[in-house]
């Protein structure tokens, strides 16, 4: 078995090369990712200790929060009830009594998962290479070339004078998958620039770090901001859960404009008010590799019996991995069953998204 990557485990052209990213249940309706959340963590976890390196797992709890009458409280409290998640339903009054350094122009309901918390990424990747080198498999640094036509492939060419030849090929390639298959997928996953912000709290202000503050998610602004305690000491991380402007992460420049560092000032001033002045210490953009609705693309190629595609992550695929393995894997095998919301039959052209 071999895992082939141009360019290196968790960098910084990945979607999954950033600092952190949250791990929670909270799926409302969409219960598959709640169940696949609740089954990955515990690989995480045992991939981190299995390297030495447990603190890849920040367990900060997670709380989400909607306006009071939004309906995916409702839906979540059940998906969540249906999993058996241990979880806490609050108001607006428990949520800010708790965590004051909040603050919510409009009456909200919170749900708090105490069990979730945050992925250290780029680490995280790393690891999970480091562990598979250690049960056999060989990694391998390369371009490896998209294979066409149809029917079965016996080997890929990975450099101008070498092939590699296996039995299945699978590309799980993030947002370079719409470049790898343009005909089959450049229509199908668009890849969208992403910015981030880390602002540093004021010295000796704890309010901002955990255990006093957890990982944040809130429905019911169109604006779509999130935010993670400042962990290692890199920053409050803020950023906004909604599709950017289409790239190619070949091309993408990978600073962030003024104007962006102006809204997510504005967002901080109002949900985390202080916070106003904290200093900009660092910004990344990053990527996601959207669907037309955010459910994941994990099926065989249309066209090549022994090549499959993996990805259409959507923005909340990182925390899935361990399940997304497992799914393929049961594939290649043959003992799997198809779940038809990751088909290629169940994509479209036109962008609607569903899965938050």
């Amino acid at each position: 078995m071999a895992l082939i990557d141009a360019l290196g485990p968790g960098n910084s052209r990945s979607s999954s090369g950033g600092e952190s990213r949250i791990t929670r249940s909270s799926y409302g309706p969409d219960e598959i990712y709640s169940r696949w959340a609740l089954r990955s963590l515990p690989a995480w976890k045992q991939v981190f200790q299995n390297t030495g390196q447990p603190h890849l797992f920040q367990h900060t709890g997670v709380l989400w929060t909607a306006p009071e009458a939004d309906p995916r409280v409702a839906s979540n409290r059940q998906a969540l009830v249906n999993s058996g998640v241990r979880f806490e339903l609050l108001s607006g009054v428990e949520v800010t009594y708790r965590w004051p350094q909040f603050r919510f122009p409009e009456p909200v309901a919170g749900i708090y998962e105490p069990e979730s918390g945050v992925l250290l990424a780029r680490r995280a990747v790393q690891a999970v290479v480091a562990e598979a080198v250690r049960a056999g498999v060989e990694f391998i640094m390369a371009v490896a070339e998209p294979p066409d036509g149809g029917g079965r492939i016996d080997q890929i060419r990975i450099g101008p004078d070498t092939s590699i030849r296996a039995g299945d090929f699978v590309y799980a390639c993030g947002p370079w998958l719409p470049k790898a298959f343009p005909r089959l997928l450049k229509d199908r996953i668009h890849a969208t620039r992403q910015d981030v912000f880390f602002f540093s709290p004021p010295p000796s202000d704890r309010r901002f770090s955990p255990p006093f503050m957890p990982a944040w998610l809130h429905y019911g602004d169109p604006r779509g901001g999130y935010a993670l305690p400042d962990m290692e000491s890199r920053g409050f991380k803020l950023a906004f859960d909604r599709h950017g402007h289409l790239i190619d992460p070949d091309e993408m420049d990978r600073i962030v404009s003024q104007e962006a560092v102006a809204e997510a000032r504005a967002f901080l001033s109002e949900r985390f008010p202080a916070l106003r002045n904290a200093p900009l210490v660092e910004t990344r953009v990053c990527q996601y590799e959207n669907t037309s609705n955010g459910d994941f693309l994990l099926d065989r190629h249309p066209e090549l019996e022994n090549v499959w595609i993996a990805g259409g992550g959507s923005g909340h695929g990182f925390k899935h991995g361990p399940a997304v393995g497992e799914y393929v894997e049961q594939l290649l095998s043959g003992c799997g069953t198809p779940e038809p919301r990751f088909s290629f039959a169940s994509k479209g052209m036109a962008r609607a998204r569903a899965v938050y």
